[in-house]
Parts: structure tokens; sequence; C-alpha cells
């Protein structure tokens, strides 16, 4: 059976290579809960197979193409409960099969970053089709992650899953776009908890601007903050609090991605 992923606006711009401009400092360290990967719960798993390429690209996340972002095939559409209104992308989960021994692959499991939204069908029940209607914990997979776990035979999968802490290469990068005194960033390759509970900015000739979430892990603000570098503080759900100083250099340009430091994972 179909399910119909929400996806919805993605960035224009594209991925350019990361620039590394930063002098950083934690303002907090993660606690030892933190640091533990949550405790395992039951939700269910289906499958897509992108008829065409560019179905990468998207995303209710605002990543956009998930293959030149580095999120590649690990990725995942969540539902309702447990999208957060996206305040959960770039969070990390672990993912494995259970019950369905004919379907699973023993001893295996999946580690999956949110980027998606799998919306609701309410013209089906919950457990009649709806497969993301409240109240499911639904996960739905690119076939390529579904299949080191399960046959794809298994369709709509029983599985655990687990939040954990995300790992990622290189730093956290700053993809700037917007015009005139519009900035928007998008926050992504993110480490440790992954999801970007608050943002801010600072120009050279300014102090500390919060920023606002547009959607997703989108942030944004209207600043004249041209021919100024640019540093960003951001907070994870965990309460981590990361400075990266002089991000973007004074001569940024919108489109440019830049690379700031990392949390700890």
């Amino acid at each position: 059976m179909l399910l119909q992923l929400l996806l919805t606006l993605t960035l224009s711009s594209t991925f350019s290579p990361a620039h590394s401009h930063y002098n950083w400092s934690p303002s907090s360290s993660s606690s030892a809960a933190a640091a533990q990967p949550s405790e395992w719960r039951p939700g269910r798993a289906t499958y897509y197979a992108p008829a065409d390429p560019r179905d990468v690209v998207g995303g209710a996340c605002g990543y956009g193409d998930l293959e030149r972002s580095g999120y590649g095939k690990s990725t995942a559409g969540l539902s309702t409960v447990l999208f957060e209104k996206g305040q959960i992308c770039g969070a990390c989960f672990e993912v494995r099969c259970v019950e369905e021994l004919r379907w699973c692959i023993p001893g295996t499991s999946i580690i999956v970053t949110a980027t998606n939204f799998c919306a609701p069908n309410y013209g089906f029940e919950p457990d009649g089709g709806g497969h993301c209607n409240p109240p499911n914990a639904h996960f739905v997979l690119p076939i390529e992650a579904f299949e080191k776990i399960a046959i794809w035979k298994a369709s709509n999968m029983p599985v655990q899953y687990r939040r954990i802490k995300c790992r990622k290469g290189g730093g956290v990068r700053f993809t700037i776009n917007g015009a005139g005194i519009f900035l928007s960033v998008l926050i992504s390759n993110v480490a440790g908890a992954g999801d970007i509970v608050a943002a801010k900015v600072k120009g050279s000739r300014t102090g500390w601007l919060p920023m606002g979430r547009i959607w997703g892990q989108n942030w944004h603000i209207s600043a004249d903050l041209k021919n100024q570098p640019l540093s960003f503080e951001i907070t994870s759900s965990d309460g981590v609090t990361l400075t990266s100083y002089n991000v973007a250099p004074k001569i940024w340009n919108f489109g440019q991605t830049f690379q700031g430091k990392q949390f700890e994972s």
C-alpha cells in the first residue's frame, strides 16, 4: 500500500563545499542521561522506493538533496506523534525488526536521521491503512535501509526503535540563503542530540540576535548582516549550546555553506 510522504518546501540553492572559519566554545556539557540511548519502544515501519532519483530531494525538514547533504539513504519519514511539528528534524534513531521471524534479518539494526514527515491519512483507521495516523509511531524508510533489517516482502513491519546520539563527520553546516536583510539559515549535519531548538547569529557589528524557526531546521532573521563575519550559537534538545565564532567570513554570499564546530557524539 502506498504511503503519502509530505514533501514540502525545499531550499532552492545548490549545496556548495563547506568552508570552515571558526573558533568555538561549548557552554555546557552533555548530561549522563543524554549520553545514553533511550529505551526501546514499539513501532512499525514501511518503505518506499523512489521511481525517480529526484525523489531523494526535498522533505519536510528542508535538507534538500539528501545525498548531497550527506544523509544518503540512512533517513526516515516520521509519523505525526514522532515528528513533533518538525522540531525532531535531525534527530537519530536506531531501528530493529522484531516479532516477524520469517521476515526479520536476525541481529541487525539501522541508524537513521529524521528528515521527513509521513502525513496522516484520516480516510483510514490507524490500524487499517492509516499507518502514520496518531497514535501510531511509524517510520517510512528508503527501501535500501529497510532491507538491512527485513526482507522487502514484509511491507508493514513491527519494529522497535530508540533515540540515540548522532555521529556525523565534519562540523555543523550553516547554509545561508535569503535576500537583502532577510537571512535564512539551514542548520544540518548536527551530531549529538541532532535536533536544534534555538539558534542565534552575530555579526561583527551586532550582539547576539535570536533567530526564529521557519520550518524543519531552517531558521531566519531580518537584519542587515552583509559585509560582516558571522558567528552562530545553537542549542540542541539536550540543552547543550555550541558557539562557533566567525563561521562565515566578511565576504559571504547567499547560497554558500560554511562549517562550524561540532557537538560531541
